[in-house]
């Protein structure tokens, strides 16, 4: 699989990822990590996130995972983890967004790229 062809990746799955980065999560606790890491600026709903969600595991990006911090409900929940596709996806995308970075900061100093 190309990397590149997967990218850019939209804000919402940016975050996701990023939230699933140091370790699994449940959905909820991806919800709540993805309005953290965007300082509010990104609020998915269950079913943007679930969607989502579906995608990255069709594609490989993440798998399942036990749940990083079982309640005393005994409701299993679903937790999610990054796979090594998922990781590289992501290391992808971020290389592309400090590129694009790097050039913007040249072109505001006013020099060529």
């Amino acid at each position: 699989m190309d990397i590149q062809e997967q990218l850019p990746l939209t804000e919402s799955t940016f975050f996701i990822i990023v939230s699933l980065a140091p370790g699994p999560r449940h959905g909820y606790a991806i919800l709540k990590e993805v309005e953290a890491l965007s300082e509010g600026r990104v609020t998915l709903s269950t079913g943007t996130l679930y969607g989502a969600l579906k995608r990255m595991l069709d594609g490989g990006w993440i798998e399942r995972a036990d749940d990083p911090a079982p309640d005393e409900s005994e409701r299993e929940r679903k937790a999610y983890r990054l796979t090594k596709l998922g990781q590289r996806v992501l290391e992808a995308e971020t290389v592309r967004l400090r590129r694009l970075l790097a050039l913007a900061q040249l072109r505001t100093e006013g020099k060529p790229a």
